[in-house]
């Protein structure tokens, strides 16, 4: 069934759509030019724009498409992204504090050094994407599945995780410092490579290996000596 307006999307792993499938594919209009700050991007098609130090402050995209754009550097604070579909998006660097997402579907994309503290996520897929030194400090992440991904050196020091999942996913050097955690998910993950914040686990679910795993971590946060002799 399309989906409409105000409707909230079912939350799965399902494959990510082809462009053509969108409910808005055929109202798509191609975008031309620079971003603009407060800008209204409603029903835009953003295909293969390399988008350069812009200014797209407060911006609003809703209902639209971006494939193979690049986002260099650039100020996207409070920029709000509302059911949109990106494919072989490339975000390095940027200022994304306080951005919304919420609807989105993120596929085969690369976020590299992305600055995105205090930003909002509710019912958002990432499929196969590289997030590497992404700043997600104090974000607010809700019903956010990251689905055959790699994280490495991703920064959820005080973010708020509820009903997160990692199904297929790498976890390197991931930090969940003072993290609040409420029906996280992080049986899936293929490896649980976490840095720091093992105290920030209460309100996850792991599996028996993983638990096997990490019980020398959660021994020394105790303050247990393990020793057999």
């Amino acid at each position: 069934m399309p989906k409409r307006r105000g409707q909230r999307r079912e939350h799965t792993f399902a494959e990510p759509r082809e462009l053509a499938a969108l409910p808005y594919a055929g109202y798509l209009e191609p975008f031309s030019g620079r971003l603009a700050q407060s800008g209204d991007y409603d029903t835009v098609l953003f295909d293969g724009q390399e988008f350069e130090e812009e200014d797209a402050r407060d911006a609003r995209f809703m209902e639209s498409a971006f494939t193979s754009v690049t986002f260099t550097g650039g100020r996207y604070r409070r920029a709000r992204f509302s059911d949109v579909w990106l494919n072989t998006v490339r975000w390095v660097g940027g200022d994304f504090t306080e951005t919304s997402l919420a609807d989105a579907e993120i596929i085969a994309s690369v976020l590299a050094g992305t600055a995105m503290p205090d930003c909002r996520m509710r019912s958002v897929v990432f499929h196969r994407c590289k997030l590497d030194s992404v700043n997600l400090r104090v974000a607010a992440l809700r019903e956010v599945s990251f689905v055959d991904c790699t994280l490495r050196d991703v920064d959820f020091a005080g973010a708020t995780l509820t009903g997160v999942a990692f199904p297929g996913s790498s976890l390197e050097r991931v930090r969940f410092d003072k993290a609040r955690m409420t029906e996280v998910d992080l049986r899936g993950a293929t490896a649980l490579g976490i840095a720091d914040g093992y105290d920030a686990l209460r309100g996850a679910t792991i599996s028996g290996l993983q638990l096997m795993e990490l019980a020398p971590a959660f021994a020394h946060l105790l303050g247990v000596t393990v020793s057999d002799d």
